[in-house]
């Protein structure tokens, strides 16, 4: 027996309409995963042109700092191992550069710290030093002068006697032999400033006061040393602060100075160079005028032991600037104004010629005591040689 199947027509147009469905569909998938396929290779491109792009920058901003970077470019290595260059290199420059600038400001400190009597030193090189004559028209032109009070003269030394001690021609005799010659030359108030001038501007730290060594008492110190080489002494001059940062135990550590270079250079000749600070008048400008210079007058102060102080050989220290003082007054009269003798004893104890200069006061501008070390140096000389 046969089994026929009798298909009836709705039955064929559900069976079309089910497989054409499923066309559409295999064919929306297809479609579908192409697109899938084409926006991966499109986000991959990207991906691809944002790191070359990337390296391509790096590689600019490494040739910019590093002109040998092209070499690293040779290397055959991966992607991980190229960042890993980069990187190295890097680290590599940045702290060569950490290295310069630490560099560079070692050598700014230095240049800072770098003391007046080397800075006088350098453009000593350029300058021939001129020493003083002698045979020059010499007189005091001081506008506005303080009372001498003088009560003491020996010869034509003339004499401030602040002690209760009798200076009897004995005292005052300056039958002294110098024989170390050996000049040390220090400052305990290395800030004391003068009147500021045009050529001679600076930016003070207080009232004719300045730490700027190449416009304080420190640069008139590094002129008499200048002069005293010029004939042949031997000179050490201390250019330390002792004044600043503080004012107080000034004397305290200029002795500690002292004491420490007199371990290594004795010496008996010991000069602490000031400026006058008579109440600091800035109309006070004690001046003689040698030849056609202008000089700031000078004034020893002397200590003794009649304040208390363990001292014994005050009187030699006088005999020094009396021995001074006199040749002084033979070849320039009126370089130097009288001689205070005063009770304290000012660190004079450390030589038996010791003393302190003032050199000019407020008033006086650092031209005139410069030109004042030209002419003690040719003083000093004539009394040691």
């Amino acid at each position: 027996m046969f089994n026929v199947t009798v298909l009836r027509g709705k039955d064929i147009i559900k069976y079309f309409i089910g497989v054409l469905i499923f066309i559409v569909i295999i064919i929306l998938i297809s479609i579908n995963l192409k697109k899938e396929k084409n926006n991966y290779n499109f986000i991959t491109d990207i991906k691809n042109k944002i790191s070359s792009t990337l390296d391509n920058n790096r590689m600019f901003c490494l040739k910019e700092i590093i002109p040998n970077i092209d070499d690293t470019e040779n290397i055959k290595v991966d992607k991980t191992e190229k960042e890993n260059i980069y990187e190295k290199i890097l680290k590599e420059q940045i702290s060569s550069i950490v290295e310069v600038e630490k560099e560079d400001n070692i050598n700014d400190t230095e240049e800072k710290s770098k003391s007046s009597e080397e800075i006088i030193d350098d453009e000593k090189e350029d300058k021939n030093i001129e020493k003083a004559s002698t045979n020059l028209d010499t007189r005091v032109i001081t506008k506005n002068p303080i009372s001498e009070n003088v009560n003491r003269q020996y010869g034509d030394v003339k004499i401030k006697n602040q002690t209760s001690y009798e200076l009897t021609d004995d005292v005052l005799n300056p039958n002294i032999t110098i024989e170390n010659k050996k000049i040390i030359l220090f400052h305990t108030h290395s800030c004391e400033s003068y009147m500021p001038t045009e050529k001679n501007d600076y930016e003070e730290t207080g009232t004719f006061r300045t730490t700027d060594l190449n416009y304080s008492v420190v640069r008139v110190g590094t002129e008499l040393e200048n002069q005293l080489k010029e004939y042949n002494y031997n000179v050490i001059h201390n250019t330390s602060y002792h004044d600043y940062p503080s004012y107080n135990g000034s004397y305290s550590r200029s002795l500690a100075t002292v004491e420490d270079i007199l371990k290594e250079n004795p010496s008996d000749i010991i000069i602490d160079i000031h400026r006058d600070a008579i109440g600091s008048r800035s109309d006070y400008a004690p001046t003689v005028k040698i030849g056609d210079d202008e000089a700031a007058q000078i004034m020893f102060v002397i200590g003794t032991n009649e304040g208390g102080l363990w001292h014994p050989n005050w009187n030699q220290n006088l005999k020094f600037a009396v021995k001074i003082q006199q040749k002084a007054e033979e070849i320039y009269p009126g370089l130097f104004k009288p001689i205070m003798l005063t009770k304290s004893r000012y660190n004079q104890h450390t030589g038996k010629y010791a003393s302190i200069i003032e050199v000019g006061a407020t008033g006086n501008t650092l031209g005139q005591c410069l030109n004042s070390m030209k002419y003690l140096a040719k003083v000093i000389d004539e009394v040691l040689k």
